[in-house]
């Protein structure tokens, strides 16, 4: 099968997301890396570009140079990722979609409502694909929960308790560190910082998990640092439009939490908890039955599990994997042969993200007042 081609704009040296991107795109040999704009410093992308395996003409020093370059190529690329700051990814990501291309964004997919309504309206005209990167649904036991709420295993999904908290942020002598500050500077990370960069992959993953959406919500949010314009800590309250009740913790100061992505539901026929640190595995309790540890690679998961699993059973299977199966989902889609609803989220998603990054911003400046977290194009009549 010819390879797909794949273009990259940010995730340069010294990225955190970049060589993730890379080395998922790359595992199923669906895509090859053919072009990119990979730095902010023009020289400094194309030699990294370059090292990479990126030929020299379509190592480009700023993304408007690679559309130009790729937009009249008939080998142009098929799928572009964005994985620069938050502030950049409206105007990058509609400018690919005016001219035919396929777009994987990283999360947060915009800073405002406003514009990401207008990306998703933006990529139902032109028929183009426009995914956002919440990865860690592509976990093999992520898909196992969401098949497992889907075929009423559960009954009705009563609790949500969804948690993304972590302590690397938590020493205030970082404060000019460059890779954390970006993320605290309204300038570039918009209106919310835990919350947008982790709050909405716990946020997300609880709706991709149950098949609700959040209807409202309430915000406690704060800078536990003091020298920090955005917030640091945030506890959420959610209802969802199934009748679910969510509760939601992210912090970015949680010394000696590691990762901190955990996901819990609770339901009228049982519970069930996930954990990213421990993926290979979920609680599951049957309504008056004992615990049951349930293992990502055992032959009796759902389909959408045993697609996801890599490797076998008893072995680790980590987040790139999980990316990998986001670009395996996006490579079907693109190719129009994917049989089934695609699993990879979309730009609704990223636009109902946006819709509760913005209520939590609102809700935490009022003291924990209730605010609609639906974006207005989605709400119903």
């Amino acid at each position: 099968m010819t390879k797909l081609r794949w273009g990259m704009i940010g995730g340069g040296e010294g990225s955190q997301i970049g060589p993730a991107h890379r080395f998922a795109a790359a595992l199923d040999s669906a895509f090859e890396f053919v072009a990119g704009a990979l730095d902010h410093r023009p020289e400094a992308g194309r030699d990294y570009a370059q090292r990479l395996g990126v030929p020299a003409d379509r190592a480009y020093g700023d993304w408007r140079e690679m559309l130009e370059g790729e937009k009249g190529r008939k080998d142009r690329i098929d799928l572009v990722t964005v994985a620069t700051p938050n502030s950049t990814h409206h105007e990058i990501t509609c400018a690919f979609l005016r001219e035919g291309f396929d777009v994987l964004c990283e999360k947060p997919l915009t800073t405002t409502v406003q514009e990401a309504e207008e990306i998703v309206r933006l990529a139902r005209e032109t028929g183009r694909i426009c995914a956002v990167n919440y990865g860690y649904t592509g976990y093999p036991l992520v898909r196992q929960m969401r098949a497992m709420v889907a075929a009423g295993d559960l009954g009705a999904i009563r609790l949500v308790k969804a948690e993304f908290a972590h302590g690397h942020h938590a020493d205030a002598a970082d404060a000019d560190n460059p890779r954390i500050r970006w993320r605290y500077d309204p300038k570039q990370a918009g209106i919310s910082a835990q919350f947008a960069d982790c709050g909405i992959h716990a946020m997300h993953m609880a709706s991709f998990v149950t098949g609700q959406a959040v209807d409202r919500l309430s915000a406690d949010a704060v800078a536990c640092i003091a020298s920090r314009e955005l917030e640091d800590d945030a506890m959420v309250n959610f209802r969802m439009d199934g009748g679910a009740v969510g509760r939601l913790w992210t912090s970015s100061v949680a010394v000696g939490r590691q990762h901190g992505l955990t996901l819990q539901v609770f339901g009228e026929k049982g519970g069930m908890a996930w954990a990213q640190e421990q993926p290979n595995q979920i609680d599951w309790t049957p309504l008056g039955q004992r615990t049951q540890i349930i293992e990502r690679g055992a032959a009796d998961l759902y389909p959408e599990a045993r697609r996801a699993s890599r490797v076998t059973v008893g072995h680790a299977e980590g987040m790139t994997l999980a990316f990998a199966n986001i670009y395996r989902d996006l490579a079907a889609a693109i190719r129009g042969d994917d049989t089934g609803a695609p699993l990879f989220p979309t730009a609704e998603d990223g636009l109902c993200s946006m819709a509760a990054i913005e209520a939590v911003a609102d809700s935490a400046r009022h003291d924990g007042q209730w605010r609609d977290a639906r974006p207005p194009m989605l709400r119903k009549a």
